[in-house]
């Protein structure tokens, strides 16, 4: 485990600044969600931290050294979960290690556990095709844990999943982090998501994406959305977002109507 830093990140597309100066530092062994309106930039951080993209400007280290590749410490997980079709569920997940030049029987050994921890190794000789929505999310997780990644980026992993599916993957998550034992960084839109999984929530800005606060969770999980300082914490965060998304859709004279009219009350 590693501590990961963003110091001083922008990064701007044809002249459009997408991230302004964003300063970050995520503990060692944590799991930190970042929030905000769409198109704040957030998939774009995750990217940089995995070297798959450059900064314009600043600088992410990773155990005081700095990131400019990418390399087996740092892993991503995407929103779909670009698995190989036409690779059985086993070979999909040893693909990595197929890549470093690991052994045949050893990259089978390594994925074969992997496989087990996520409850799938039953199917470790199926295609992706032959599995379900959150399978498949599954084998993308352990695609990349099987390199025993210091640092496990996750970009929306389970929007794509119905609201049962994705409850019961966030426990698994947890209970994979636990023993993976990597710092984890997190993108979601899903509030409630954010709330029952991360030791910190990093709220964005709409466009371009500055980091607006970061809200310390110092509660233990299983956590129930009933917890009246989970509420608190909830409401208050649903406030700035919902802020963030009205001035990324109308104009400050629009919204000065509304409040004219009462029609931000809720915002």
């Amino acid at each position: 485990m590693a501590e990961l830093r963003f110091d001083g990140i922008s990064k701007a597309y044809q002249g459009r600044l997408a991230i302004a100066d964003v300063s970050l530092t995520v503990p060692s062994g944590s799991f930190t969600v970042f929030i905000g309106p769409s198109g704040c930039g957030k998939t774009t951080l995750l990217e940089i931290a995995a070297a798959l993209i450059p900064a314009s400007s600043g600088q992410v280290s990773l155990a005081g050294r700095a990131i400019t590749k990418p390399g087996p410490e740092t892993a991503i997980v995407f929103q779909h979960h670009n698995l190989f079709e036409w690779l059985t569920v086993r070979d999909n997940v040893a693909f990595g290690l197929r890549a470093q030049g690991v052994k045949r029987s050893e990259r089978r050994l390594r994925a074969s556990k992997l496989l087990a921890d996520v409850g799938l190794i039953e199917h470790a000789n199926k295609l992706p095709r032959e599995l379900s929505g959150g399978m498949r999310q599954r084998v993308a997780i352990a695609r990349s844990l099987v390199l025993n990644p210091q640092v496990l980026l996750m970009d929306e992993p389970f929007s794509s999943l119905d609201y049962q599916t994705r409850r019961v993957m966030q426990r698994y998550l947890l209970t994979l982090w636990h023993h993976a034992k990597a710092t984890v960084v997190m993108v979601t839109h899903d509030l409630d998501e954010a709330l029952a999984l991360a030791d910190q929530v990093v709220l964005f800005s709409g466009s371009p994406g500055r980091i607006l606060e970061v809200v310390d969770l110092p509660l233990e999980r299983p956590r129930s959305p009933e917890d009246p300082q989970l509420r608190e914490i909830r409401s208050h965060l649903r406030q700035h977002l919902e802020q963030e998304v009205a001035l990324g859709e109308f104009t400050a004279a629009e919204l000065a109507t509304f409040d004219r009219e009462g029609m931000t009350a809720d915002l």
